[in-house]
């Protein structure tokens, strides 16, 4: 999920990889939540009314009185079996494609690894090597100039000096790094060639497990918590060689950009959070402490901490990339995708992390095409004027720039349904996966108490009506149908940053986002969106490294 804005905590630090293992829920034996044996009144029954936005007689209100102690008991007899670990998810899975639609892309089935372009001289600079994009990065090992376990030792060497500025990092694994690292330059000497990210260190968002480190998920009752699996996209990345430096810091129970241990910043105003809850992973890879990270998203979390950042993210389709091994928040909404410093380099992770995982019940097996060399003429854009009225005159540019790339710029409009409700989606979901906190009590111990953190959330959650989170549902569909349609018509979406509610929309269907920087004023980065259509990033990838070329602001970099 996605906050801005939130009050600095004058906490800090990374720790090392050392940790003591700890059950992956609170101990909830304490059933701070159950409720009292008391007679159920119709005056009960009232007052419930108010909370659930409805009104009955008297007459069946003594009714409902004198039957729901029975639904009480079916309650009971669930939390008395057990708390639910987070990772099962529900049997009821969302699927992206409406129903009765086929998948028609028109990605080109271009090779990943033809990004072999010359990367040009090696700077002489270490700062200059830390702030260049995974692609040059790449290119510089593939002819030589440039070893892992020299540029891991950069990155670590930054990870030290800096993250006390940022507070981006939660955990720093430099043994394991070090380690990928030297490996990493043996295969290469050997002849060994695992594509474009051979070498090249990372981050990973710490709601993410890696066995036998610790992943807190950014909360007290979880700091000292350790993995016991590996998730899937850790593993795809080990394959294809790259190295984990650590654990990127996510705002608790990956909502904001405050976690135990302080407030994740801005690189580029420290005295501004980095929003979040990717935090981490944005603000560590604008700030060079990184070449790239992944992040995850239910509702902003890879689009907000890169706007604000000024990071290039891709929040991919729902289902594309496995979540197995990652906490849930919402089994229906949450994604995992790349925060890089350009539009090619999410290709290049995307297609990494990419395919379908029996372990993830939401995975669909989907290929994924990025082909540098594509241009953008003839692709349908849908705009709609209204969402730029107030927008910065970058925006508008972007759209500019989009017509005179020879692109056919097609209004659309969106129908106006009560696209607010699927908030509930979020909300029910959220408050099933962290039942133990609030029963327990522990969710007290979270730093962040305000009205809109997840502890009053997740207690309010627990008065939405059954009916009401199915009434939800059902807007998804019609959400899901609304996109359908616009999306027959256009090849992406162009718009400023959250306008029309197309972030709350597009999450809840499913659709894939790209966010860039493409400007800056007073010295802060300034993104722009394009939504695509269905399992079709590769042409957003095409779409975002036109707009990139043009603005051409991805070498500037925080003086940190």
């Amino acid at each position: 999920m996605s906050t801005a804005g939130l009050a600095a905590l004058p906490l800090a630090g990374a720790v090392t990889e050392n940790a003591v293992p700890m059950s992956s829920e609170p101990d909830s034996n304490s059933n701070h939540g159950t409720p009292a044996d008391a007679e159920i009144t119709p005056a009960i029954i009232a007052a419930a009314e108010r909370l659930a936005g409805i009104e009955f007689t008297e007459a069946e209100r003594t009714t409902i009185a004198a039957t729901v102690s029975e639904q009480i008991e079916l309650f009971a007899t669930r939390v008395d079996a057990g708390a639910m670990p987070n990772e099962l998810a529900p049997a009821l899975v969302f699927r992206a494609l409406p129903p009765g639609r086929a998948l028609d892309l028109a990605t080109s089935t271009g090779d990943p690894d033809r990004l072999r372009a010359d990367p040009g001289p090696l700077p002489t600079e270490d700062v200059e090597i830390a702030f260049s994009t995974v692609e040059r990065l790449a290119g510089w090992m593939r002819r030589g100039d440039l070893t892992s376990e020299r540029l891991t030792r950069i990155y670590l060497d930054r990870i030290e000096r800096i993250d006390p500025k940022l507070e981006c990092m939660i955990t720093v694994t430099a043994d394991r790094a070090l380690e990928q690292a030297k490996r990493a330059d043996a295969d290469r000497r050997a002849g060994i060639d695992r594509g474009p990210l051979q070498g090249i260190p990372y981050g990973a968002k710490d709601i993410i497990d890696v066995e036998g480190i610790r992943a807190t998920w950014g909360a007290t009752p979880f700091k000292d918590r350790v993995g016991t699996t590996t998730a899937t996209v850790i593993e795809k990345l080990d394959a294809a060689g790259a190295v984990m430096l650590g654990k990127t810091a996510v705002g608790a129970l990956a909502y904001g950009d405050i976690w135990f241990g302080g407030r994740t910043n801005n690189p580029w105003n420290l005295e501004q959070g980095s929003s979040g809850s990717s935090a981490g992973s944005a603000s560590g890879t604008v700030g060079g402490l990184m070449a790239f990270a992944l992040g995850t998203e239910t509702l902003g979390s890879i689009v907000s901490p890169s706007m604000r950042c000024g990071a290039t993210g891709l929040r991919p389709t729902f289902g594309r990339v496995s979540r197995a091994g990652a906490m849930s928040l919402c089994w229906s909404l949450d994604k995992i995708g790349p925060i890089c410093r350009s539009v090619n380099d999410t290709g290049i992770v995307l297609d990494a992390i990419n395919g379908f995982d029996p372990r993830d019940a939401s995975s669909v097996g989907v290929p994924f095409a990025h082909d540098p060399t594509e241009g953008v003429a003839g692709l349908r854009i849908g705009w709609n004027p209204a969402w730029f009225e107030n927008a910065n005159p970058a925006d508008r540019l972007a759209i500019d720039h989009l017509r005179d790339a020879g692109c056919e710029l097609v209004e659309v409009e969106l129908p106006d349904l009560p696209y607010d409700a699927l908030l509930l989606t979020l909300f029910a979901e959220a408050a099933a996966a962290f039942e133990s906190l609030t029963r327990s009590g522990e969710d007290d111990s979270l730093k962040w108490q305000a009205p809109q953190a997840w502890p009053n959330g997740f207690r309010k959650a627990w008065f939405i009506p059954a009916v009401e989170a199915v009434q939800a549902d059902r807007v998804r569909r019609q959400a899901m149908d609304v996109m359908a349609d616009v999306m027959d018509r256009v090849d992406a979406l162009a718009t400023p940053a959250f306008a029309a509610n197309l972030l709350l929309i597009t999450n809840a269907t499913g659709h894939p986002t790209l966010v860039q920087p493409i400007a800056f004023d007073d010295g802060r980065p300034h993104g722009f969106t394009l939504i695509g259509r269905l399992f079709d990033e590769g042409t957003l990838c095409r779409l975002g490294r036109e707009l990139e070329r043009r603005f051409d602001v991805v070498d500037r970099h925080p003086e940190l």
